[in-house]
């Protein structure tokens, strides 16, 4: 293996027009706030600002394309703090990396938009969500698109409160708004971890700098050779520990499956183009000092595969049809942390631009699905509704093949890529584990498809009376994605077919990219037909299981009930941090509200003021304003004084 790493960026072109991107989604949450009211001009305008969003985003990428090699876009807007030797600015960069991220999260987001206008057109409270989509967006471009670390911080606790009041968008329900409540809680925890990396990489850079303190990205880049590895090693790992918050990874990965409390197209945005994709982008934009440590690496390629393999195991036995969907989320997130840990960062952003196309789309048709059901999740109440939802069966049998990576579908490409780059970097026991996950995905995924489309129709009369397919403002949006799932992966192909990878030698001046080595064709193609042909094993397992002999699965987990329940309990993950953190951390925090706070601080203060009172009380009594009484009182301690003096 030979490694290409990032070179240095030689062309620098401004721009008048990046900060639009942003600020056109920002444009869209004030007009959804200041026209509540107006629920039909907020559908419109909201979609539209992101499609405004998503036309800059292109023109400006051809700008960029139509530069040499390693050049970037940037513009400053103005400077944000200047104190002493420190300086930050309002600023933005498009280069490779950050052009690829901005029209995901745009064209992604702008489909998720105009399938909303559908999918909540009939909420009361449509004017609200449209507000919070919008703001969501105009947070994560604001955080692909920042020069420096501080716009991204901005943008990364921006795309948190979002999530935040999506997830628990539906309020009147204790269970959405406990979830939301989860996810900002527990991103907070990892919230802790990137700042102090944030602080530590700013601070440890000043010495080779002359003493400036900077964020701004191409000081890093130019600085970071300058750490040494103990030093790097601390600020990678605190890096790592806000991304696992963000990108769902173990052991901050339990707010994801709960974020399904909210509203099918908040599913989508979250899982697809915004929120988990945030801590990925971050390491990948990072890559310059998590390269300097070998054990931060080792750390992140093992923690990504544990991941995958973690949440795979409990997707197989799900049955509410987003929860399949978000467990195979953090597998597919544990993929990416494995590419990146393995030094492959170009390949972790191209499985985040393939996933981002195939699970949105697999959301979309979920949430065309509930629609069609009268708000039915649970699979085992589906069945048979290939007949009654033909586009929709099919846009999600297109969604499964590309998660499953199906030669030729977007998944294909990504997924192998990661496999290869984990076994040709010396890993096999990390490509073992993500070929088993790779397996497990087709399984449980088929799976899905088998109950939910095939076989007799499980749902109740009602339910089954009202089942039809979902209106076109809804399935449009399911065929440009499927479209995009199909052909999506075709920009990365491997290193020897047709055109070869551009998409790595995009974004290798940003990245770096791992080049084959000799004969690495070979040793490709063989590792991509293992997980083919296991891959296809684990769907013709599915088939067996599902449609063939659909008794069996009750007959496994009878026999099975142990590891069953194990799995179907989720590990009993959210019991035991309930019982290990949450509970004490209740009882702590009541007792020093009882104890502490009520009776022995609020005791002391009430006391000291009861005390002045009653002294206060008793001397009232004598301001009585009765001259004579004072002239009587001054009379008897002149006597008292006297007799004093006379009794000495």
């Amino acid at each position: 293996m030979h490694e290409t790493h990032a070179a240095a960026e030689a062309v620098i072109l401004h721009s008048q027009m990046l900060w639009l991107i942003p600020f056109f989604p920002l444009a869209g949450f004030l007009i959804a706030v200041c026209a509540e009211r107006l629920s039909g001009l907020v559908k419109i305008t909201s979609p539209l600002a992101v499609l405004a969003a998503l036309a800059v985003a292109v023109s400006s990428v051809a700008t960029l394309f139509g530069a040499p090699e390693g050049a970037r876009l940037s513009q400053t807007v103005y400077t944000w703090m200047a104190a002493g030797s420190f300086h930050a600015d309002i600023a933005f960069r498009m280069d490779a990396l950050s052009a690829v991220m901005a029209l995901v999260v745009t064209a992604v987001g702008f489909l998720i938009h105009v399938y909303s206008v559908g999918y909540m057109g009939h909420d009361e409270s449509c004017p609200r969500f449209f507000a919070y989509l919008n703001l969501f967006m105009f947070a994560m471009l604001l955080l692909v698109l920042g020069d420096n670390l501080l716009v991204l911080f901005v943008g990364w606790e921006g795309v948190g409160l979002c999530s935040y009041l999506l997830i628990g968008f539906w309020y009147e329900s204790d269970d959405n708004a406990a979830a939301g409540k989860k996810a900002f809680i527990v991103n907070r925890i990892g919230d802790m971890g990137f700042v102090l990396g944030l602080l530590l990489l700013a601070w440890s850079l000043a010495p080779a700098a002359g003493g400036a303190l900077s964020l701004d990205f191409a000081h890093i880049q130019a600085h970071a050779a300058s750490l040494d590895s103990g030093t790097a090693t601390v600020i990678a790992l605190l890096l790592l520990i806000g991304a696992t918050g963000k990108s769902a990874q173990i052991p901050l990965y339990t707010w994801l499956p709960d974020a399904m409390a909210g509203p099918t197209p908040v599913s989508a945005l979250i899982h697809a183009a915004t929120m988990v994709t945030a801590g990925i982008y971050m390491i990948a934009r990072l890559n310059v000092v998590f390269a300097l440590s070998p054990a931060a690496m080792q750390v992140v390629a093992v923690l990504g595969a544990m991941t995958a393999l973690f949440a795979a195991t409990i997707a197989l036995v799900q049955t509410d049809i987003k929860k399949v969907l978000a467990y195979s989320t953090v597998s597919q997130l544990g993929f990416m942390v494995l590419a990146l840990g393995v030094g492959a960062f170009a390949t972790a952003v191209f499985h985040v631009m393939t996933h981002a196309f195939f699970k949105a789309l697999l959301f979309l048709a979920a949430g065309s699905v509930i629609h069609g059901m009268s708000g039915e999740q649970d699979v085992q109440k589906m069945g048979g509704l290939r007949t009654k939802m033909p586009v929709t069966f099919w846009t999600f049998l297109i969604g499964t093949l590309a998660i499953a990576g199906a030669p030729g579908f977007a998944g294909f490409f990504s997924k192998d890529e990661i496999l290869y780059h984990a076994w040709a970097g010396g890993h096999p026991w990390l490509w073992l584990t993500a070929t088993i996950t790779a397996t497990l995905t087709a399984f449980y995924m088929f799976r899905l498809l088998f109950l939910t489309f095939f076989g007799e129709l499980r749902a109740d009369h009602d339910v089954a009376h009202h089942v039809h397919e979902s209106p076109p403002v809804m399935t449009i949006p399911l065929v440009i994605l499927a479209l995009l799932s199909i052909v999506g992966g075709w920009v990365g192909l491997p290193e020897h077919w047709l055109w070869g990878n551009r998409f790595g030698h995009l974004l290798a001046p940003v990245t770096g990219y791992p080049h084959l080595a000799e004969g690495g064709m070979l040793g490709e193609g063989a590792l991509m037909l293992i997980a083919t042909t296991l891959a296809i094993a684990g769907a013709l397992l599915a088939y067996v299981f599902y449609l063939r002999l659909p008794g069996l699965p009750m007959v496994l987990s009878w026999r099975l009930k142990g590891a069953y329940e194990l799995l179907l309990n989720k590990y009993w993950i959210d019991e035991l941090y309930d019982a290990v953190i949450v509970a004490p951390y209740v009882r702590l925090s009541t007792f020093l509200w009882k104890v502490a706070d009520q009776e022995l601080i609020d005791g002391f203060v009430n006391g000291l003021a009861g005390a002045v009172g009653a002294n206060g009380n008793l001397w009232r009594h004598a301001q009585t304003g009765n001259v004579q009484h004072y002239a009587l009182a001054f009379l008897g301690g002149v006597v008292a004084v006297l007799a004093y003096y006379v009794m000495r």
